[in-house]
Formats: C-alpha cells, sequence, structure tokens
C-alpha cells in the first residue's frame, strides 16, 4: 500500500513530469493548436490532481502530425522508470479496431467476404441454428458470447487462434444474428480465425504485414508474457484502502484480435489518423468501418465494424476504449478536423475515456 505522504508527492511529481515538457513531444503548429495544448496540459493536471493512478500517457495527432505527446507518473512504480508517450501498455480492445483493419485490407483485395458464414473461413468452427457472418461478428451482432467467469483472468497459453476459439467453439448463440447488440470479445476471436482463413497465413503475421509494418508501428507488438518486449509497463490495479499493486498474471495469447496487444499513444494515434486519408483503406472499406450497423429490426447500434460511432456537439467522433488487467486505453478521432487523441493508463479498471473526449472536443474545436 502507498504511504499517504508518498501519494500526494507522487501525485505531484507527476503532474509536474508532464507539465515541464521534460518528456513531451512537440511539431510546429497554429497558434489555436498551440492554445489547445496548454488547455490539454491545464485538463490533464487538474485530472492528476483528482486521480490517484501509477501513469498516464497521451498523444495528440491533427493532421497527420502528433502536435503533443507526453507520458505523467511511472510506467514502473518499483524502478521509478517514467511513463512515456513510446511505453507499451495492455490496449485492451483497442485491439478491436486493429484487427478490423487487417480484415479491410483482405476485403479490399477481395480475398474476405464479410457476408459469408464464417465457416467459409472457419470450416472447424460448429454450424449454429442460424448462419453467423464476419460482417455481424464485427458489429457485435452475431451472437457470440462474451467472457464468463474467470476466463478474463487466463493464464492458460494457447499456440494458436484455434485453441483460442475452442474455448466456445461448442457453445449455443445467445441470440440470433442480427438481432441484439451484445458486446463479444469471443466475436473477435472468431475473426481473426476468418482472418487466418481468408489469408492462409497464421493471424500474428497476417497483422505484421498487413498492420504493423505498413503504417510504421514499431511499439505495437502481441502481449506475449514469456518475451523480453522493451518498454513494456509494469500493470497495476488498486490496493484495498489506498495505493496500488501488481496486477495478477495473465496470458492474453487466446484473444489477440479481441483484446492481446500492447502498443503506445504514439502508434495508436498513427493507426487511426491512417483511417482519415486514401491509401492505406479504400474509401469503401472505411465507410463499412465507421458507419453504424443496423438490428434487423432497423435500430442502429452505435458501431461500425471494430469502431464506435458517437455524435457530440454536432460532431462524428470514431471510437474504441480498451479495458485490460492493468490497462485502461482509450483512442478517439474527428475525421472532418483530422484530430486523434490517444490515452492510456497501466492501471485496471480505470476510464481514461472522459479525458480523453474532453481532449478530442477541444482540439476539433480549435480546428474549427
Amino acid at each position: 500500500m502507498m504511504p499517504a505522504p508518498f501519494r500526494l508527492v507522487f501525485l505531484c511529481a507527476a503532474a509536474l513530469l508532464g507539465a515541464n515538457g521534460a518528456y513531451g513531444q512537440y511539431a510546429p503548429a497554429p497558434y489555436s493548436l498551440g492554445l489547445a495544448v496548454d488547455s490539454a496540459q491545464q485538463h490533464i493536471a487538474a485530472y492528476l490532481s483528482r486521480q490517484a493512478i501509477p501513469g498516464l500517457a497521451v498523444a495528440i495527432m491533427v493532421d497527420g502530425r502528433i502536435v503533443w505527446s507526453d507520458g505523467f507518473g511511472y510506467a514502473d512504480l518499483e524502478q521509478r522508470v517514467p511513463m512515456w508517450p513510446t511505453s507499451r501498455v495492455r490496449i485492451g480492445s483497442v485491439s478491436k479496431p486493429m484487427a478490423s483493419a487487417a480484415a479491410m485490407r483482405l476485403w479490399d483485395r477481395g480475398q474476405l467476404d464479410l457476408d459469408a458464414p464464417v465457416q467459409e473461413y472457419v470450416p472447424y468452427f460448429p454450424e449454429k441454428r442460424w448462419p453467423v457472418t464476419t460482417r455481424q461478428l464485427g458489429g457485435h451482432l452475431g451472437g457470440i458470447r462474451h467472457y464468463r467467469g474467470a476466463e478474463f483472468l487466463s493464464t492458460t497459453p494457447y499456440a494458436t487462434v484455434r485453441d483460442g476459439v475452442a474455448i466456445f467453439a461448442q457453445d449455443t448463440l445467445m441470440h440470433q444474428p442480427g438481432t441484439r447488440f451484445l458486446y463479444s470479445s469471443y466475436g473477435w476471436n472468431l475473426i481473426s480465425a476468418v482472418v487466418e482463413g481468408a489469408a492462409g497465413a497464421p493471424f500474428l503475421e497476417i497483422m505484421r504485414q498487413e498492420v504493423f509494418e505498413p503504417l510504421g508501428l514499431v511499439q505495437t507488438v502481441a502481449d506475449h508474457p514469456d518475451s523480453l518486449i522493451t518498454q513494456r509497463v509494469r500493470f497495476y490495479e488498486r490496493a484495498a484502502g489506498d495505493g496500488f499493486i501488481n496486477a495478477p498474471y495473465v496470458d492474453n495469447s487466446y484473444k489477440w484480435a479481441g483484446g492481446g496487444f500492447l502498443s503506445s499513444v504514439e502508434d495508436m494515434a498513427r493507426f487511426a489518423h491512417a483511417h482519415l486519408e486514401d491509401g492505406y483503406l479504400s474509401g469503401t472499406a472505411r465507410a463499412i468501418l465507421f458507419t453504424s450497423q443496423t438490428t434487423l429490426a432497423g435500430d442502429h447500434t452505435g458501431y461500425g465494424f471494430g469502431w464506435a460511432v458517437v455524435e457530440r456537439g454536432g460532431r462524428q467522433y470514431l471510437q474504441h476504449g480498451g479495458g485490460s488487467v492493468g490497462g485502461s486505453t482509450m483512442l478517439i478521432m474527428q475525421p472532418d478536423t483530422r484530430v486523434v487523441v490517444a490515452a492510456h493508463v497501466n492501471l485496471t479498471s480505470h476510464s481514461v475515456d472522459a479525458l480523453a473526449t474532453g481532449i478530442a472536443m477541444l482540439f476539433a474545436d480549435a480546428m474549427q
């Protein structure tokens, strides 16, 4: 448990660490963006004064340039390693939009039919009462269940995507596909199997070839617990009463596409920006990702294919959050103003959604 005096010093130090710019990254920017950076720093300082967290990192990209990124607090409390904007944190469900990019690259090349039954690509997945398609899985409309019991805390290593799919493969669907939105990380496990079948290669190799290398995401990797991964943070959860303890050991190899990657805020910002212009994906592919799907009854779900679609203040925001054992993440972009914000903390169950959203809206206003 962190003693109260140390906690106070830690919070003050964390606020100063980012505020003094020692670890910040800057690019020349219009005056309005400079004011927005100042406001964002004040916003974060106020946030840190209210929140006890080990470490926080934030990156802001506008029109393809990182105009500001910084780290606050510690990537490793015991060794006093500062959090940097290049520190690698578990991004949880932000892995889903990354997996969606790989799927849409295959779709752009005609290798993947989003509306075919998944068995066309995953013959080992048992047929259910109703057919399930990749498009439905990508919009959480497929009826595949989510975690049960202690599955989120799995410590079992899974050698293949097929082994991970076996966790839920024999279970019945929760509902007829298309009739109801039901958030499911396991649905994205099945998408990773579809991607493997369509491309004829292991999922992690496809991610490397189709996402990480083309976009220069050098800080984004699978969270192999037995590997030496530079700048991987230590993972924490809150202690009873006050302070922090180490988060329990987990092995996320059962759900790479659903929530198994490490990344930095700068890499996440680069990844999102690639979706705001032609080149990486076609305009049609991006429209699939960013258009809210509908149920069979015609009700909008507010979720496209791996991305949530949200209206705020007359603007559309595209986003995804992620919660992991020892990590919480938010990635958000505003396509009209080409603003991207990424934020994460190395702490279980600590939302950074409001922080990232406030900063994104601030910069979107500055670009008008």
